[in-house]
């Protein structure tokens, strides 16, 4: 009986196993009940005639800003431009106002998420200097993703800087430690680089000695500890290979913005709105940074999604803030690297779906699989669309990749059984849901 079923797929071409297989979906509920064919006629049928299903993209960096400056972002109006990008899930960053550094604070941010979420959530717990002591009683609590660490200072308040702290926030962590990996120290001295109108100097500021050295001093602190740490956005070769010869405890992510823009000419077309932490840098970095996605060096993409409003960004530089939205765009940006055969959509699902389900534990996600949940992305990639400011839910309104044509792009978002978007419009209430983790 079709009543058997709450959604079926059909005609369309299925990623399992690491293949495309022509087949139909059997959705109850949150789950997928029946991967095969299904002779039903209902009225519950999507058609995927000439699409790719593919299991629900995740998005492991971003910062939806609330609370605090929601003029430029909340958590509804993220998570709309997320399912709107073929997103289903996605990790959101503690460095709010206040932040998200105590278990009060941590309530609140899911009391906050309740109802409102268009794709599913979890949220990192920031590390701080003082709270050390909680890190170690995160492991069962829902909704969380892992500990964040700002090594060196960014967007927000939190910052751990200081060696010894470092240490303490590593060895004391029974979760994965995600850290933005730039050296205060070193950004402090090098202040001194920053000139006043020209955000072209960000990049010669934060040089890649800021990052190389962070990321050489965290690594050597998990590998003493035996400990999980995960290294986001990074930028430089330098570090690009020191990270591939220490894969033992450390994991790392980029950012499609590394992979697609480069200076000197992302500065020179897009301003302060191309100033991001890390930055932006040439075109080496660039090539290194894709030739460790070709090579599966690189574990995890994720957007580093950080609006910020117009008129904020349009302040003469360096009183501009650093940070780009890109949750909506990071998922058609890759498709179209797939399409121009720079990665293949199995490295694409890998990093982008599987691998962080395997690294931080999420329960269910993922895969396409019987009983697994029903999270899945419809993509058409023979699409093209040229990527425009007006199509950004955002709140901020931009992205950098407005003018940027791509060829390959979601048509449907599914989260926990339910579509949400079609053909670029949200199409139910928000049904998003805190992620579980199995640790």
């Amino acid at each position: 009986m079709s009543d058997n079923y709450s959604l079926i797929i059909k005609n369309g071409s299925c990623y399992i196993n690491g293949k495309l297989i022509k087949t139909d979906l059997g959705l109850s509920g949150k789950k997928i009940k029946k991967i095969g064919k299904i002779d039903l006629n209902s009225s519950k049928v999507f058609d995927a005639t000439n699409k790719v299903i593919l299991p629900g993209i995740i998005d492991t960096q971003v910062h939806f800003r609330e609370p605090g400056s929601t003029n430029a972002e909340d958590l509804e109006s993220g998570s709309r431009a997320a399912v709107l990008g073929g997103v289903t899930s996605l990790f959101e960053m503690p460095n709010t106002n206040p932040p998200t550094s105590n278990l009060v604070e941590f309530e609140k941010k899911l009391q906050l998420a309740n109802n409102r979420m268009h794709s599913n959530y979890a949220f990192y717990f920031g590390a701080t200097p003082e709270n050390t002591d909680q890190l170690s009683q995160l492991k069962n609590l829902k909704g969380c993703c892992g500990i964040k660490l700002f090594a060196g200072s960014s967007t927000g308040n939190l910052l751990v800087d200081k060696e010894a702290d470092i240490e303490k926030v590593i060895s004391k962590a029974d979760r994965i430690v995600s850290i933005h990996s730039e050296d205060e120290e070193i950004l402090n001295l090098r202040k001194k680089f920053i000139k006043k109108g020209d955000v072209h100097s960000h990049p010669e500021w934060r040089n890649s000695e800021t990052a190389m050295s962070s990321t050489r001093r965290v690594v050597k602190i998990a590998e003493r500890y035996n400990k999980k740490i995960h290294v986001l956005h990074v930028t430089t070769k330098e570090e690009v290979d020191f990270l591939a010869m220490h894969k033992k405890n450390v994991t790392f992510e980029t950012t499609p913005q590394h992979l697609t823009l480069y200076a000197p000419d992302c500065y020179n077309k897009l301003g302060t709105y191309a100033q991001m932490n890390p930055p932006l840098r040439t075109k080496e970095h660039y090539d290194r940074l894709w030739t460790a996605i070709k090579n599966n060096i690189v574990d995890v993409l994720g957007s580093d999604h950080a609006p910020h409003t117009k008129e904020n960004k349009k302040k003469e530089y360096p009183n501009s803030p650093s940070g780009m939205p890109g949750v909506q765009t990071i998922f058609p940006v890759m498709l179209d690297h797939v399409n121009n055969n720079k990665l293949t959509l199995e490295q694409l699902i890998k990093l982008m779906c599987e691998n962080p389900c395997r690294i931080f534990g999420i329960k269910e996600k993922g895969f396409i699989k019987e009983n697994f949940d029903a999270d899945l992305t419809i993509v058409d990639m023979e699409k093209e669309q040229i990527i425009k400011d007006e199509m950004i839910a955002s709140k901020c309104g931009w992205t950098p990749f407005n003018n940027y044509k791509v060829k390959g792009f979601p048509i449907a978002t599914i989260v926990n059984g339910t579509k949400v978007m079609e053909n670029g419009k949200i199409v139910s209430n928000q049904v998003g849901k805190p992620l579980d983790f199995k640790l």
